[in-house]
């Protein structure tokens, strides 16, 4: 049923709902034209995150519920856990989840996720992933509407506090995988190996070969041992503006489109 909370949301908004495919066949999000664009850099990170024998997965700050179903979508054989601060998208997050049919296998726990003791049990997670508010409280790129301005700046929490919270959920040698802002790049890694999550994995992501980053994906280890591995930059696009190969291939878009047999989750 149509949750009422999120219905009164949408109406103060004035904004309509509509469910998209991410691809033909594949996972279904409902958007609006306001506040629940889905982003490019929470799919890049749903592919970026290793899932091969992960059991357990929890999803900090789990905003409108993409990183959990398309997680979901890529180990079906995974639980998935999300937090979520703010009520109304802790209820969108459900819902995404219930119109891919996935809720038998993953939920939404409304709540600060500074409050992680409390919320889930320690050690019990294999990945933690995170596509957190990318700018620092007060630094200038707030937004005016308070659901915006919380999925922007650090307002619910900082890096040392999702770092604090990927480490307690976090079994020994288990990944925590994050999006984040080249420029904050220094810090993430600091507040990482602060908590005893040793970085081992990252990569840039630039519009295109001539542009300077504007992402990085980090992937770090509860416990590993020294050493960092770069990989080759992905370019979201072509030198004509088209979609790279490997952009396509994220999406399933043109050649990489799954065929009548691939299109069930």
């Amino acid at each position: 049923m149509f949750c009422g909370r999120l219905f009164d949301f949408f109406m103060e908004m004035d904004i309509m709902e509509a469910f998209d495919e991410l691809w033909r066949g594949g996972p279904r999000f409902m958007q609006t034209e306001e506040s629940f664009k889905l982003s490019t850099d929470s799919v890049l990170l749903a592919d970026f995150a290793n899932m091969k024998r992960v059991q357990s997965c929890l999803d900090l700050g789990s905003g409108a519920g993409v990183l959990c179903v398309l997680l979901a979508a890529k180990n079906q054989d995974a639980s998935i856990t999300g937090i979520e601060i703010q009520p109304d998208f802790a209820e969108l997050s459900q819902r995404n989840l219930s119109e891919n049919g996935m809720e038998s296998r993953a939920g939404i726990i409304n709540a600060d996720l500074r409050e992680h003791r409390s919320l889930v049990k320690a050690e019990s997670f294999d990945l933690v992933v995170s596509n957190p508010p990318y700018f620092a409280e007060n630094s200038g790129y707030s937004a005016p509407a308070p659901h915006r301005a919380s999925a922007r700046e650090e307002k619910s929490c900082s890096l040392s506090d999702l770092c604090a919270a990927a480490k307690w959920a976090l079994r020994w040698g288990g990944n925590f995988a994050l999006v984040h802002r080249p420029e904050r790049l220094s810090e993430v890694l600091c507040a990482m190996t602060q908590a005893g999550i040793e970085p081992k994995r990252l990569r840039m992501v630039s519009h295109s070969a001539l542009k300077a980053p504007s992402l990085v994906l980090v992937e770090g280890k509860r416990g590993g041992g020294k050493g960092l591995k770069i990989e080759a930059q992905l370019n979201l696009t072509n030198a004509d503006g088209s979609d790279s190969d490997e952009v396509q291939k994220i999406y399933k878009r043109g050649a990489y489109a799954p065929d009548e047999k691939e299109m069930k989750l």
